[in-house]
This record gives structure tokens, sequence and C-alpha cells, in this order.
């Protein structure tokens, strides 16, 4: 958007064909013919995962998503709600073989809502079945570098035998990535996959999908562009 205005007052003599490339490409966004591709790199490789193998020692992390501001007060972001529920799946499965097993939340308030998405979220883990001494709040960070940064001070150079990411699939190769960095090598559980029709007339779910997309994508370039520049 600030792209097209930028265009249209310095660039007067081609008004009628911004105006007609900008129509162009909102209706592609929209209606899908766009989303869908973008949508479909950020999420490679990640539609699906299988259940993993947990270990006799097994952390499972759960990524933030967000809050969200409702009637009934602050709630977790509809991206939040299947990752919940995935991590509260993960950890039934992971004591029914023995295991020990310790759920991170991870998430603070990137948004300024006046708490913490790890403190928003763990009510709802709790109802879920996880046992509040299995449960550790990393209620700091205020994005996925700082997600793995945090997790990585709590869980401690030693490592668990099993660390598992619990993360929509969009979000999942930049979440592997920033773990990554501070040597771990994760085990990836997507909790739910984004999914975009193609349609004549734009939706607003097209022009959120494409956004969404756009923007995992700059931030896993930011991600290798920071690395090489030795900043993460």
């Amino acid at each position: 958007m600030l792209l097209f205005f930028a265009l249209f007052a310095l660039w007067r003599r081609r008004r009628a064909q911004i105006a007609i490339v900008f129509v162009a490409l909102a209706w592609a966004f929209g209606s899908g013919w766009l989303t869908n591709p973008l949508l479909d790199l950020a999420q490679r490789g990640y539609r699906h995962t299988d259940v993993p193998a947990f270990a006799p020692k097994t952390t499972i992390v759960l990524m933030g998503a967000g809050t969200a501001r409702h009637a009934s007060g602050l709630v977790p972001k509809s991206d939040a709600m299947p990752r919940i529920a995935a991590v509260a799946t993960l950890y039934r499965q992971c004591r029914e073989t023995g295991a020990s097993c310790k759920v991170i939340l991870s998430g603070g308030d990137p948004q300024n809502h006046g708490q913490a998405e790890a403190d928003n979220y763990a009510p709802y883990v709790l109802a879920l079945g996880v046992a509040s001494g299995d449960l550790v709040r990393e209620n700091r960070s205020l994005n996925t570098y700082q997600n793995a940064r945090n997790v990585a001070d709590i869980v401690g150079p030693s490592h668990d035998n099993r660390l598992i990411v619990v993360t929509s699939a969009y979000h999942m190769r930049r979440s592997l990535r920033a773990f990554e960095a501070f040597g771990y090598t994760p085990v990836p559980y997507v909790s739910d996959v984004r999914h975009n029709s193609v349609t004549l007339l734009p939706r607003r779910r097209g022009f959120a999908n494409s956004e969404l997309a756009m923007h995992e994508l700059v931030g896993l370039a930011r991600f290798d562009v920071y690395r090489w520049l030795h900043l993460y």
C-alpha cells in the first residue's frame, strides 16, 4: 500500500497504469491466485508431521500466536487454540509412555495487551490435563528468535533427550531455524495447516493469508541475513 501511494504520488504520468496494476494485484491476492503459491511456499515440508517418539525426558514447547480482546476479556487468538490442543494431546501421550514430560509455554506480550501469551494460555492448557508441576511459563519473548533463546535458557546447555516444537505449519520453518541457532535439533509437530480457496471475487481471508505468508517468508529471509551478519 505504501509503495502504491508513493508511486502514485511521484509518478504522475503513469497513475492510470499504476492504479490498474494495483487493482489487479489486489484481486489476485484477495481471490487466492497469488495467495495460494505464497502459502504453499511458507508451509512447504510441514503440511503434516507424525506423532514424535517420546524420550525418557521430553520437553514440549508451545510457540505463542498472540492474544485477542473479546467481550469476555483477553483470549488466545484463533491460531493459538490448535497449538494449545496439540500440546495437551502430546503431553497426555507422553505421560502414557511413562516418560518425564514438561511443557513450556513461550510468548510474552508483543501486542502490549497487558498480559503475556504464556500467562494467557496457561489456564487453557491446565484445563486440558497438563499438570501444573509440569508447566513452565516463558513470558518474556517478543518474537520467534527470543522464543528459542529464552526456552534455551530454561532447558539449559545439557539439552533434554527430546525437544518438541509445536506451532502452525506456516510458522514451523522459522521456529526450527531459531532453535537451531542455539544448537538444538528440535522435533517439529504441526498443530494446524492453513488452507485457502481460489474464488472469483476477493475475500478477506485471501488478504489475511497472503499477508501471513509474506510475513513468514520475509521473516525467513531476514533470519538468514541476520545469521550471515552474525547478529543472530
